[in-house]
């Protein structure tokens, strides 16, 4: 279980990341945004899952996760430097949040077959640097971007919850409309990987793994600088 502390440096390493970003783009010739966007967020059925206890870990059946609502916000920039014709090199780091909710339902656990609990599932994403390609035609720019992802996650059931990070994978592929030379619309839509471990469910030794892939269709607003 991922203690408070764990918590509150992985919130300052936010801040110092994105600070450290602001400085170095102040540093060099380059076109800041900022940007919020909102979306769904489709997960497949959490696959390869393992469950264990006080006894062994043991294989299971794939669970269904539910489809949700994500949100968050991105910081990122375009370095005038790194052209080639209409294409243009940059950076950027971005968090969202979502609850693809680990739904009561029929489940096999080791050969045996019953009825899953159901969990509350919230997953914050953070993608500390996603390095983008993005062609300028026009008033449109589509673009394409990949990084690491830290994800955090968080099972809570019956008063008793587990968190705990994971590194994966996140990507991005995406159109954004310059509405004006400052604002600009977007839509894209990313994939993400990582392999979920959580340790400590129900208040005791009893775990659940599995690999998390989850689609993502979104749109937002951004104000370039």
């Amino acid at each position: 279980m991922m203690s408070p502390w764990h918590s509150i440096i992985g919130s300052y390493a936010c801040m110092v990341a994105m600070c450290v970003l602001v400085l170095f783009i102040r540093s060099v010739q380059a076109e800041m945004y900022v940007a919020g966007q909102i979306g769904v967020h489709m997960p497949s059925d959490a696959s390869h899952v393992t469950s264990g206890g006080p006894g062994p870990t043991v294989g299971g059946s794939d669970l269904a996760l539910q489809n949700s609502l994500m949100y968050g916000a991105k910081l990122g920039y375009f370095l005038d430097q790194v052209k080639f014709e209409k294409f243009n090199l940059g950076l950027e780091t971005e968090m969202f949040i979502a609850t693809p909710h680990l739904k009561q339902q029929e489940s096999t656990i080791g050969g045996s077959t019953g009825t899953l609990s159901g969990f509350t599932n919230r997953i914050l994403t953070w993608a500390p640097v996603v390095v983008l390609v993005r062609y300028q035609a026009g008033s449109f720019e589509p673009y394409a971007g990949l990084g690491p992802g830290l994800f955090f996650s968080n099972l809570s059931s019956g008063g008793y919850s587990d968190t705990n990070m994971h590194v994966g994978l996140n990507t991005q592929v995406g159109v954004r409309y310059r509405v004006t030379q400052s604002l600009s619309l977007f839509t894209e839509w990313k994939y993400n990987h990582a392999h979920i471990e959580h340790l400590n469910l129900g208040g005791g030794p009893r775990s659940l793994n599995f690999d998390y892939n989850v689609h993502i269709v979104a749109g937002g607003l951004g104000w370039h600088f």
